[in-house]
């Protein structure tokens, strides 16, 4: 099991969904973790208390509204100074499927924000710690649809086709720098097919109404469309792949997007 004793993570989004699933596995391989989202603070102490009984050291709340770049940066820099970024995941995600006539101008800068804008801003916070510390790890969430496109969502499919190139550019910069011995720095995106999380949940409530049809027959019809294996990814697959990046064996494995998505890609 990858051992992340002794290493800090932050993983924005973390308090739902994929990201939630992340910071559950590193908190059981022993990160210490900073967790950002959306949450009330009944929900936030119950959050920090369950990662701790999981097996985190130390779980701590950092808020930081990702739509301003400032407060992007500023994120990071707490972090850092709460321990240095040894492991950052960019999770955090909105979106809003509409035809490209239809998107409104501030929707479009709101999701570039959060899934682009924001992950160049932590990224530029944590690489140097993660060079004078000789380790590092980013992992940025990115999509099925960072690799092939779909109609009805322009802004979301330009971010997540954004965060795969600065990944790679990111990436080659910081390929040979680090501790080899201790696993260097990397920078991965994992590309996520159809996973069970909150995000997707108006996408099915759409489409049982367009077929006039039950939740399940909705997630059934859309799984036909796109995802050959005809099943559903659980946040906790894509958390065990973030897990196994981070650990040094994972070296090599520098600028990937990696899909998890049944075999949609491959079509």
């Amino acid at each position: 099991m990858t051992d992340l004793s002794e290493k800090t993570a932050l993983v924005t989004g973390s308090t739902q969904g994929i990201g939630l699933a992340i910071a559950e596995a590193f908190a059981a391989a022993g990160a210490r973790l900073a967790v950002h989202g959306l949450a009330g603070d009944a929900e936030i102490n119950d959050l920090l208390q369950h990662l701790e009984t999981l097996g985190a050291p130390e779980a701590e709340f950092f808020h930081g509204n990702l739509r301003d770049g400032r407060q992007a940066a500023d994120l990071i820099a707490a972090v850092n100074a709460w321990g240095g970024t040894d492991i950052l995941v960019n999770n955090a995600g909105i979106q809003h499927p509409a035809p490209i006539a239809d998107v409104p101008k501030d929707v479009w800068d709101a999701i570039i924000a959060v899934n682009l804008s924001a992950a160049f801003h932590t990224m530029q916070g944590a690489l140097p710690v993660m060079e004078q510390r000789g380790f590092g790890r980013i992992i940025n969430i990115s999509s099925v649809q960072g690799l092939v496109a779909s109609v009805d969502k322009a802004p979301y499919v330009s971010a997540k086709h954004g965060i795969i190139g600065l990944s790679q550019v990111a990436a080659l910069e910081y390929a040979s720098k680090g501790d080899p011995v201790q696993g260097g720095i990397t920078v991965n995106c994992i590309c996520p097919g159809w996973t069970e999380t909150p995000l997707i949940g108006p996408q099915i409530d759409a489409r049982a109404q367009i077929i006039g049809a039950s939740r399940d027959v909705a997630i059934a019809d859309l799984l036909t469309e796109k995802q050959p294996s005809l099943r559903m990814s659980q946040p906790a697959e894509i958390a065990a792949l973030a897990l196994w990046l981070c650990d040094p064996i994972a070296h090599n494995v520098t600028g990937t997007a990696i899909p998890v998505d049944g075999g949609w890609t491959a079509q």
